[in-house]
């Protein structure tokens, strides 16, 4: 987490980035952080580290009393990427590889559905509201986490563009996955994500909304740094 300050966290400027699986939102939210000198929050991974360790524990995905037990005891266990260790740990060991796989991310998906799982992990969030500032990304970082942002981004695509993203990122990594049931698990995770009772995926009322289907990630910086340097 970052280190404490002297100064009122509450005080420091928040970039929110929210948006889909295969947005570009990971990407675009660690470029800007290092620009800006900030900290950067990936939330996903907070759901991620959860469904993992769940996972590891055969625990229930739907038994919301048992992970929010499970995330008190993670609360001191875990460490996100950091410019000086872009590890994610838990426990002492390396799993950001274990937490980009598809089973992973769709534990994760699952587990964000219930109400009290997601409010079980707001103050983890929040604790990273730390001058110089943030960039957070998410899918509820503009509407739920930190609704006061200095500024609010929505990055999409369309559901069979960022399948193909995904695909062509484990590709490059040497894992094997079918395309058509890539673009279904999308789909099926954008419903789910979308049609939750807490905290749907939505862009804020005040969000700038980037589609970037047929644009490069180029191009989509471009963009969100000229809006970025309109409000700082």
């Amino acid at each position: 987490m970052p280190s404490s300050s002297n100064h009122s966290s509450t005080t420091a400027p928040v970039i929110t980035i929210d948006g889909p699986s295969g947005s570009g939102k990971g990407t675009i939210s660690q470029y800007l952080a290092g620009e800006l000198g900030w900290h950067h929050l990936d939330s996903g991974a907070l759901y991620r580290l959860l469904a993992y360790a769940a996972l590891q524990q055969a625990l229930p995905l739907d038994d919301a009393a048992a992970l929010v037990q499970l995330a008190a005891r993670l609360s001191d266990s875990y460490q996100l990427p950091t410019p000086d260790n872009p590890a994610i740990m838990l426990d002492g060991v390396d799993v950001g590889q274990a937490l980009r796989t598809e089973k992973c991310a769709e534990a994760a998906s699952k587990t964000a559905a219930l109400p009290a799982v997601r409010k079980a992990l707001l103050a983890w969030q929040r604790h990273y509201r730390q001058p110089p500032g943030l960039i957070a990304d998410g899918r509820d970082m503009g509407t739920v986490v930190f609704p006061d942002a200095a500024l609010k981004l929505f990055l999409t695509a369309r559901p069979e563009v960022r399948a193909m993203r995904r695909y062509n990122q484990l590709k490059n990594k040497g894992i094997l996955v079918d395309l058509k049931e890539l673009v279904r698990e999308v789909e099926a995770r954008d419903q789910r994500d979308a049609s939750r009772k807490a905290s749907p995926l939505m862009p804020a009322g005040d969000a700038m909304i980037v589609d970037n289907s047929d644009q490069d990630e180029a191009r989509t910086l471009q963009q969100v740094l000229q809006a970025v340097h309109d409000v700082l």
